[in-house]
């Protein structure tokens, strides 16, 4: 549903002029900057540090074996954002995806993030997945509040999940949404076919 001629794509969030494009092996030294950036609670919901070049490599290592499929955010040149839609194909959840989205504090609050997460929605739809999942730390209010005002519900609590550099540990929220059931209801209204 997703196609790769929807990108670049450039788009107004708020202030701030965004293009996004799918990531790519290039990308990997900006996308590095960017994560090194960030305040280290932002990226506790993460599985992996994304801040360590190594990390970063497997990712984009998973970009082309097809297991992620990941959008960047660009603003004047810079990373300000970017998205992952993980799946394990060989898994028993492999109608499963994770949902991962990451946004500079530079460019909160104008709707990047939104953008980001419903891009990936889109992504999510076209690779037929039928559920999204996204781990946050329960303290990570605006992000909670942004997937649940575009349909994402609490599905579980994991106490003292993920521990930060510090050595403090925080709970991690998942959220959920039944993209099937999504699917469902744009067929039903006969405007599926506008994605």
């Amino acid at each position: 549903m997703t196609r790769d001629d929807r990108y670049p794509r450039k788009v107004t969030c708020g202030t701030a002029q965004i293009t996004l494009t799918r990531m790519v092996g290039t990308d990997e030294p900006a996308v590095l900057a960017f994560a090194r950036g960030l305040p280290p609670h932002d990226l506790l919901f993460m599985r992996r540090d994304i801040s360590q070049p190594k990390v970063l490599s497997a990712w984009v290592k998973e970009i082309h074996t097809g297991t992620i499929d990941s959008l960047v955010a660009w603003r004047d040149g810079a990373v300000v954002g970017c998205t992952g839609v993980v799946r394990d194909p060989l898994s028993w959840s492999g109608h499963v995806g994770e949902l991962r989205v990451v946004v500079s504090p530079a460019v909160r609050d104008q709707g990047v993030g939104r953008l980001l997460i419903q891009e990936s929605f889109l992504m999510a739809l076209g690779l037929g997945l039928e559920k999204l999942v996204a781990h946050m730390t329960v303290d990570q209010k605006g992000a909670i509040a942004v997937f649940e005002g575009m349909g994402f519900r609490p599905e579980a609590l994991l106490r003292d999940h993920v521990r930060d550099p510090s050595g403090t540990k925080h709970d991690i929220v998942i959220l959920s949404h039944d993209v099937a059931q999504f699917q469902a209801q744009l067929e039903a209204y006969g405007i599926n076919d506008a994605f």
